[in-house]
Parts: C-alpha cells; sequence; structure tokens
C-alpha cells in the first residue's frame, strides 16, 4: 500500500500500532548507523516534517542498507508504531527497504547548515532542503489561494501574451526577440534595423506588463486577472528586482479607486489567511528559523484595518517628521524605502497611499480635476514597503490622447487601447501585484533570488 508521508501525518490514527503495512518513496536526509541498527531521516516531498525510518539487523540487506548514502532514493515498507523519541509521534518500523537510486558521498547537500550563497548555486537541489521545502510550498500554496479568490469572485482568468509590441509601462525596459542572425543583421535605407524581415515584421519584445490586455477583458467580463511571468531588461542587483518575474493583475470595469483598494486589502488578507492556514508547519519553521515574529506579524496584518492617505499628506508627515532623512521628501516626487517605512511605523499597519503626482506615473492612469495628480494609489505594508500598485484608468478617450501627446508617446500599436474608450468605455479600475514581493513577505526570506525556483538577474541565467 504505497502512502505519501502527509497522508501518514494526517491520518495517523489510521495507521499507527496496527498490523498495516506501508510504503513509502522518497530520499534520504540523514543516516545514523549504529552496529546493529539504523536511523533514516526520509522525507517525499509531500509533507514538511519527515519521518524517522528505523531498521534492525533481522533486516534483508542490512550491511548493504547501511552503507546508503545521504540524498539516495528509496522505497521503504514497514509499520507505523509509537515513537519513543521525544517530539515526534510515530516513526516507521521497517521490514524493508529497498534502494532506488544511489548518490555519491560528495553529494552537495550533506545534512548541515548550508549558507543561501551556496544553495543558489545549487539551485536544482535547493529544493531537498528544509528552508527551500518551506519557501516553494508556501509559493505553490500562495498561486493557489490567489486564483481561488479570484474564481470564487467570478473573475475570469486570462492569459495574456508574453510576446508584444508594446511597452505598458512605457519604461523602455523591454528585451527585445528576434531570430535574426545577429553576425548578419538587415537594415534599412535609412541605415536602421529593418525589422520588417524578422519573424513578426515588427520589433518585438518580451512583456512587461499584461495590464492593456487585461482591460480589453475586463470590458468584455467586467473582472478578469493575469497571473503569469513579465520581464524587465534593468540591470539593477538590489534583493527585490530580478528579470523574469510573475506578477497578478487584476482588472475591474465599474470600479473606481475606492473600489479597487478594497479589492487589494480583501485578497490580501484572504491570501495571507490562506497560507497561514494551509502551511502551518512551514510557517512554524520560517518563523523560527527565518525572521522571528513572522506569523505575528502577518496575524496583525489580517487584523489590520488599512490606512488610505493621500501622496501629499504624506510628504507633509515625512517633513514634519523630527527624521534626519538620506532622502529629503518633496512635493511632487517619488519616496525613498525610508519614508515607506516611517509611514507603516506612523499609522502601525498597511497604508494605502494614493492620489500621486501625474508627472511620475504612467500615461494610462486617470487624471485627477486638479490637473497635477492622477488616480493612482500605493500599497505600503510594514516591513516590506511597497506590495502592490494600482490606479483608476484614463477612461477619457480625449484626455489619454492628449496625455501621450504630453509625453512624446507614439500611438502605433496602442490604437487598439485606445479605442477601448470609444466603444463602450467605462469607469474601470486595477493594480499589479509582484508575485515574489509577496514571497518576501510571506516568508520572510530578504532576497528575491531565494522566493524564485530557478532565478533570472542580470550576469545569471543558469539552469
Amino acid at each position: 500500500m504505497i502512502k505519501d508521508v502527509k497522508e501518514i501525518y494526517e491520518k495517523v490514527e489510521e495507521f499507527i500500532d496496527t498490523d498495516k503495512e506501508v510504503k513509502l518513496q522518497g530520499w534520504i536526509r540523514n543516516h545514523r548507523k549504529q552496529k546493529e541498527f539504523g536511523f533514516i531521516d526520509f522525507f517525499d516531498g509531500t509533507y514538511f516534517k519527515s519521518v524517522q525510518v528505523v531498521y534492525d539487523n533481522k533486516i534483508k540487506n542490512f550491511d548493504d542498507i547501511q552503507k546508503y548514502h545521504v540524498g539516495s532514493s528509496i522505497s521503504v515498507v514497514g509499520k507505523v508504531i509509537k515513537s519513543p523519541a521525544k517530539g515526534q509521534l510515530f516513526e516507521l518500523s521497517a521490514s524493508e527497504i529497498v534502494l532506488e537510486g544511489d548518490c555519491p558521498e560528495d553529494y552537495p547537500i550533506q545534512p548541515k547548515r548550508h549558507t543561501r550563497e551556496f544553495l543558489r548555486e545549487q539551485a536544482y537541489l535547493r529544493p531537498r532542503t528544509n528552508l527551500f521545502q518551506a519557501v516553494f510550498k508556501v509559493r505553490s500554496i500562495a498561486a493557489y489561494a490567489i486564483h481561488k479568490y479570484f474564481q470564487e469572485r467570478n473573475y475570469v482568468y486570462v492569459h495574456t501574451p508574453l510576446f508584444t509590441a508594446n511597452d505598458g509601462e512605457g519604461a523602455g525596459e523591454m528585451f527585445q526577440v528576434t531570430t535574426m542572425d545577429l553576425k548578419n543583421i538587415p537594415f534599412n535605407k535609412e541605415k536602421q534595423v529593418d525589422f520588417s524581415k524578422d519573424f513578426f515584421g515588427k520589433k518585438v519584445g518580451l512583456t512587461v506588463t499584461g495590464q492593456l490586455e487585461a482591460e480589453a477583458f475586463a470590458l468584455a467580463y467586467k473582472k478578469v486577472y493575469t497571473f503569469g511571468p513579465t520581464f524587465r531588461a534593468e540591470n539593477s542587483n538590489t534583493k527585490v528586482h530580478a528579470s523574469e518575474f510573475w506578477m497578478i493583475e487584476p482588472e475591474i470595469a465599474f470600479c473606481d479607486l475606492d473600489g479597487v483598494m478594497d479589492i487589494e486589502e480583501e485578497m490580501l488578507k484572504y491570501v495571507v489567511s490562506y497560507v497561514l492556514e494551509h502551511c502551518s508547519e512551514e510557517m512554524k519553521f520560517l518563523d523560527q528559523f527565518v525572521e522571528k515574529g513572522l506569523i505575528a506579524k502577518l496575524e496583525k496584518l489580517i487584523n489590520s484595518k488599512f490606512t488610505r492617505i493621500t501622496h501629499e499628506e504624506v510628504i507633509k508627515i515625512l517633513k514634519e517628521a523630527d527624521v534626519k532623512w538620506e532622502f529629503t521628501p518633496e512635493y511632487g516626487e517619488d519616496i525613498a524605502k525610508e519614508h515607506e517605512k516611517y509611514i507603516t511605523e506612523y499609522f502601525d499597519g498597511p497604508v494605502f497611499i494614493k492620489d500621486w503626482p501625474k508627472d511620475i506615473k504612467a500615461f494610462y492612469m486617470k487624471q485627477n480635476s486638479d490637473g497635477k495628480t492622477v488616480a493612482a494609489v500605493d500599497l505600503e505594508v510594514p516591513g516590506a514597503g511597497e506590495l502592490m500598485g494600482g490606479s483608476q484608468r484614463e477612461e477619457s478617450y480625449d484626455k489619454l490622447v492628449k496625455r501621450m501627446q504630453e509625453l512624446n508617446m507614439s500611438d502605433e500599436g496602442l490604437e487598439w487601447y485606445i479605442n477601448l474608450r470609444k466603444f463602450g468605455g467605462c469607469t474601470h479600475s486595477g493594480f499589479g501585484m509582484g508575485f515574489e514581493r509577496l514571497l518576501i513577505y510571506l516568508t520572510g526570506v530578504d532576497n528575491i533570488r531565494d522566493v524564485i525556483p530557478f532565478p533570472r538577474t542580470p550576469g545569471n541565467c543558469e539552469y
């Protein structure tokens, strides 16, 4: 009877001290050998906790089993019995242990503490360690929770393209995609690259956002969301930047800025609650070994009322604060990490900062009546800073066109997006949340390279 370790833990009363034999298949995390018996720390990835497998010299091939190395894959047949060892309810008394795949003694993931830097170099093996077993399980459960939240509320999941001819953010940080022979690039009469000879017949890059396409679907389905990879060719080597990352981008028709803040708050609380409930063992581990007080921090967020305040009011608070800033806060300008930290501490909880200066925000955001600000909002959370960014989208055809002209933006390739304002347009809003930013907050692991299975950063594209 083949079982997962998860099932044994969740239904232990059905197995413990009975005549039922179970078969487990997994890997050796540690192997302690004595003259007449041995202990194997066994895991199969289905549950965060491992199982202690006990065998003695009455087992067949005892001498061979004693030679099994850490990292080897094995099948174990045995009975679940009460454990005399402190801290564990049960163990598996083995009647048969079969080697499925051997592992050499120089296996990099030995039963000792490894640095995260070392484990990044062994990214294909690091999911076998406790830390990354926890991190990537949280990633899986959080992703499911996000889908669950939106699906339960009648959102349509939209798959937006990865290849695109438009830079949705207008930041010019796109990876270019081509099938041209880079040793023999075709040029036109103006001595510019002749993209008509390329695969798509035009200049194309990897998407930085699925928002624009999601807006088109929101004006058909009312409520939609994207959840997929996005790319930024930004040469930034910080702990929170990666060249490939995942984004959640809901778009909601007939929704204004206040409405989108309601959704952001509700969604975040839902996902955090779901992770705490369904990753309890992983979260206990992360709380103990990664960030002390992690669970308390997340529980506080769930029970918090999120503050809503304008950008102008934030700058006023920062200017009046008795703090020597590294970066002086100014009206009309962005805020720094130190400012984000101060504001969340000032209000002792998450803070929505809204109505940002239009000159530092994207072209598609709704212009406020003051002519200086746009209906944009950033969510700042304690200990992490900005977690989400959203806005009410500009629904006026004329205002959108005029704003693009002010920014010297070409409408080539974006005619369809502008036309959404002509063909039954309405008030609509949306936001984006970097999935890895959320995971950093959820796990306490402070480097984006450690919450993505195989990170892509400047100078690094391994595996």
